[in-house]
C-alpha cells in the first residue's frame, strides 16, 4: 500500500458522514427486488385509509414529483402507479445494524445520528488506506453485503461532512475542505447551512443577510444581539468551522420519545388523551428498559398545516412511571391546546434523563404506602410484556383504531431517532 500519511492532515481530523439513500424504500427493494426495483415506491404510515403521510419515497418516485410529507391521496393523484408500502421498522433496524457494523470495522468512533446515518472519525484509520479509499470501500461493501445505496461526505469536521454528503445523491462521494467553503457554499442561501432552520433564515433575510457568504461577512456583535450565542455559532459555521467531536454511540440517550402521525384530524380531547396514553406507555417502557429516570416531559402537537408547537415541564421528582408521564402530558396538552383545534401529529418525549441507581426518588407524602405496590405491579407488567408481547397487558384506555395503538408493534412503529434500539 502506498504511503497514505500525506492524505491525512498533520493536525486536525478526517470525518465521514455516511447517509443511506431513500433508506426505507431501499431496504424494501433489497428484500424484494422483483417487486420494487426501479419502480416509484413510497413508505407511508396508513396505507389502507389513503390519508397517511409519505414518510419517504424512492428516487424513481421523486422523479415523478413525489415528496416526503405529502398525503398518500395527493401522491396517488400525481403518480397513479406509485407503489405504497407499509413500514417495517424491525426490518429497517436489521439493515441499520448491518451497515453500522461495517462502519465500525474501520473505526471505533462511529456516532449514529438516526437509523439511516452516522458520523465516522477516521483520523486514526490510516491502516485501511486514504480517506477516499475508505469511503469507496464503505460504499462498495454496503452495496454488496446489504444491496443499499449510500452517499458519503469527507471533510475536516462534522458540519462540512454532513453538507458534503447531501451534495450528490444517490451514491455520491464528495470531499469538502475548509478552503473549498468560499467557492462551494458562500453563494448558497442561508438555510442550506446545516443546523440553520427556515425561521432563522427568514429572520436573517430581514437583516438583508441572504447567502452563506453574507452570513460569513456579517458583524458578529449584530448576530449575537439578534440571536444570542447562536449568532456566534452561525458566523463560525458560515466559515466552515465546527469543533464538535464524533462521539461513539455507547453514551446514554439524551431523550426518549415517540410521535405518531394520525390519518385524520383529532379534535376531541378524549381521543387526544388516549393517544397520549399510548405514547406515554411506550416511552416509559423504553425508559425502564434502559434503567433510566426522566425529569422533564415534553409534548409535540402538529396541525394539518404543519405548524408545530412543543411544550415541556419539569417534574417535581424524576420518574419512570407511565401514569405520571401520561398525566403530565395531558396537563400540557390541555393547557396549550385550543378546544376543537385540529391536531394531525402528537408526540411525547422524555428529557433530562438520569440512571436509576444514581437518582434519588422522592416519596409522595400522601401516596408513599402505595408506591412499592405500584412499582411491583409495573415490574410484573413489564415482565409479562417482555415475554408475551407489548399487547399482552393493556388498560382499556389504550384501545383504539388510530396509529398510536400500532407503536406497540415494533415492526410497524419507529422514528429515525430511536437510537437505543439500533
Amino acid at each position: 500500500m502506498a504511503d497514505v500519511h500525506k492524505d491525512y492532515p498533520a493536525k486536525g481530523r478526517v470525518i465521514l458522514h455516511l447517509d443511506m439513500n431513500a433508506f426505507y424504500c431501499s431496504v424494501h427493494e433489497a428484500e424484494e427486488p422483483e417487486k420494487y426495483k426501479g419502480k416509484p415506491t413510497a413508505v407511508a404510515g396508513s396505507v389502507e385509509l389513503r390519508k397517511g403521510i409519505i414518510v419517504t419515497c424512492s428516487y424513481a418516485a421523486r422523479g415523478k414529483g413525489i415528496k416526503t410529507g405529502m398525503t398518500v391521496r395527493q401522491a396517488m393523484r400525481i403518480c397513479p402507479d406509485l407503489v405504497i408500502i407499509q413500514p417495517d421498522f424491525e426490518l429497517y433496524r436489521i439493515y441499520s445494524r448491518g451497515f453500522m457494523k461495517i462502519a465500525r470495522e474501520y473505526t471505533p468512533l462511529v456516532e449514529p445520528i438516526s437509523i439511516d446515518e452516522c458520523y465516522m472519525d477516521i483520523t486514526g484509520s490510516k491502516i485501511f488506506g486514504s480517506p477516499l479509499e475508505i469511503a469507496e470501500a464503505l460504499q462498495k461493501r454496503i452495496a454488496e453485503e446489504w444491496t443499499l445505496p449510500c452517499s458519503i461526505g469527507v471533510a475536516p469536521n462534522k458540519l462540512l461532512a454532513k453538507m458534503a454528503s447531501d451534495m450528490k445523491k444517490p451514491n455520491g462521494l464528495t470531499v469538502l475542505r475548509l478552503r473549498d467553503v468560499p467557492n462551494v457554499l458562500w453563494d448558497k442561501p442561508c438555510d442550506v447551512l446545516h443546523g440553520l432552520g427556515k425561521k432563522t433564515a427568514e429572520k436573517l433575510e430581514r437583516l438583508r443577510i441572504r447567502t452563506i457568504g453574507q452570513l460569513a461577512a456579517a458583524d458578529e456583535e449584530l448576530l449575537i444581539r439578534q440571536f444570542g450565542i447562536y449568532g456566534s455559532w452561525m458566523k463560525s459555521a458560515a466559515h466552515g468551522i465546527d469543533h464538535s467531536e464524533v462521539r461513539a454511540d455507547r453514551e446514554q440517550s439524551k431523550s426518549i420519545g415517540h410521535t405518531t402521525t394520525l390519518p385524520y384530524d383529532v379534535t376531541d380531547r378524549e381521543d387526544a388523551h388516549r393517544i397520549l396514553l399510548n405514547l406515554a406507555d411506550q416511552t416509559a417502557r423504553r425508559l425502564r428498559r434502559q434503567k433510566l429516570m426522566a425529569s422533564t416531559v415534553q409534548i409535540t402537537i402538529r396541525k394539518p398545516d404543519m405548524a408545530t408547537i412543543t411544550r415541556s415541564s419539569t417534574l417535581r421528582a424524576p420518574t419512570h412511571s407511565t401514569d405520571v408521564i401520561y398525566h403530565e402530558a395531558c396537563r400540557l396538552f390541555d393547557e396549550h391546546w385550543k378546544g376543537n383545534e385540529p391536531a394531525r401529529l402528537l408526540g411525547v418525549t422524555l428529557q433530562n434523563l438520569t440512571a436509576e441507581e444514581e437518582t434519588a426518588v422522592q416519596l409522595d407524602l400522601f401516596d408513599y404506602k402505595e408506591q412499592p405496590r405500584k412499582e411491583a405491579l409495573t415490574k410484573t407488567m413489564d415482565v409479562l410484556r417482555d415475554k408475551f408481547g407489548e399487547s399482552a397487558v393493556l388498560t382499556a384506555g389504550m384501545l383504539g383504531d388510530d396509529p398510536s395503538v400500532l407503536i406497540r408493534n415494533k415492526r410497524l412503529r419507529g422514528t429515525s431517532l430511536q437510537k437505543d434500539e439500533l
